[in-house]
C-alpha cells in the first residue's frame, strides 16, 4: 500500500466516523486542508448511510472486534461438537449479533442521530455479516464504511462499493499457536459458551418468576376491580334511595305545612264561634 493510500484510509476512517450531518463540511475542509492527490481523493470520499455510520462508531468502540475473535475461537471450538451442541452456539451467535446491534443504536443515539427502525435493521445485518462472513468482516472492521453490509446482497464488488479507500481482502491471520495455546483458546471459547447459556437460563427463570407474579398480581386487580363494581352499584343504590328518601321529607314538609294553616284557621274559627256566643249570652 503506498504512503498516499495508507493517508486516505486514516482520514477517511477519521471523516466516516462524524456524524452524518457534519460530514460533507468535515470532508470538504479537510481536502482542501490536504491538498495534492490525497486531498482530491478525499473530496471524492461518499458520505455514508446512516446504518453505515452506525457500523463505523462500533468499530472504533471496540467489541466488533473482539466478537469476531470470538467467532473465530467458537468456530475453532464446534469442530468435534454434535448438532444439538451447533443449535446452541448458533443461538449465542444471533444473541451475540443481537446485542452488538443494540450498541450500534446507543452510540447513534449518543452521537445525536437516533436510528430509525430500518437503519437499525441493516446495522444488525451488518453485524451478523462480520460476525459470519471474514471478508465482511475484514471490510467491516476497517470502520470506513460508506453503505451497510448484507450477506444477502454480496456479490461482484459490493464490498469495494461499501468502503471507503482501500478493501482488505481478509482478516489478519491469527499468529501461529502451540497445541497448549490451541486447547486454552478452545476451553476458553467453551466456558464462553457456558457462561452465556447460564446467563440465559438464569434470564429465563427471573423470567419465570416475574411472570408468576405478573399472574398473581393481575388476579388481585381483577378481584380488587369487581369490589369497585360491587362498590359502585351500591353507591348507585345509595344514592337513589337518598333521592327517594329526600323526596319524601319535602313531601311531609309539605304536608305538615298544610296541616300547620289547617290548625291556624281552626283557631281563628273557634275564636270568632266563641265571641259570638258569647256576644249572644250577654
Amino acid at each position: 500500500m503506498s504512503d498516499d493510500d495508507a493517508r486516505l484510509d486514516e482520514v477517511a476512517a477519521e471523516l466516516l466516523a462524524l456524524p452524518p450531518a457534519r460530514f460533507t463540511a468535515a470532508r470538504n475542509e479537510r481536502a482542501a486542508d490536504l491538498g495534492g492527490v490525497v486531498g482530491r481523493r478525499v473530496a471524492k470520499l461518499r458520505k455514508p448511510t446512516v446504518a453505515a455510520w452506525a457500523l463505523n462508531l462500533l468499530v472504533r468502540d471496540g467489541q466488533l472486534g473482539e466478537a469476531v475473535e470470538l467467532s473465530r475461537a467458537l468456530h475453532e471450538a464446534q469442530d468435534d461438537r454434535d448438532a444439538a451442541e451447533l443449535a446452541r452456539l448458533g443461538r449465542q451467535r444471533r444473541q451475540l449479533v443481537a446485542a452488538l446491534a443494540r450498541r450500534a443504536g446507543e452510540l447513534a443515539a449518543d452521537a445525536g442521530t437516533p436510528l430509525s427502525p430500518a437503519m437499525a435493521d441493516a446495522v444488525e445485518k451488518g453485524v451478523n455479516a462480520a460476525i459470519v462472513d471474514e471478508t465482511a468482516a475484514a471490510a467491516i472492521l476497517t470502520g470506513r464504511l460508506v453503505a451497510a453490509v448484507d450477506l444477502a446482497a454480496l456479490d461482484g464488488d459490493t464490498l469495494g462499493q461499501a468502503v471507503a479507500g482501500s478493501v482488505p481482502d481478509a482478516l489478519p491471520a491469527p499468529p501461529p499457536r502451540d497445541d497448549l495455546a490451541a486447547r486454552r483458546a478452545r476451553k476458553a471459547a467453551e466456558r464462553a459458551v457456558r457462561e452465556a447459556e447460564r446467563a440465559r437460563a438464569d434470564a429465563e427463570r427471573e423470567q419465570a418468576s416475574i411472570e408468576r407474579k405478573l399472574d398473581a398480581a393481575r388476579e388481585k386487580a381483577d378481584r380488587a376491580h369487581e369490589r369497585v363494581d360491587a362498590l359502585r352499584a351500591d353507591l348507585v343504590r345509595a344514592e337513589n334511595d337518598a333521592s327517594e328518601a329526600d323526596a319524601a321529607v319535602q313531601q311531609r314538609e309539605g304536608e305538615r305545612t298544610d296541616a300547620a294553616d289547617a290548625v291556624r284557621a281552626a283557631v281563628r274559627a273557634l275564636a270568632r264561634a266563641q265571641a259570638e256566643r258569647d256576644g249572644v249570652e250577654e
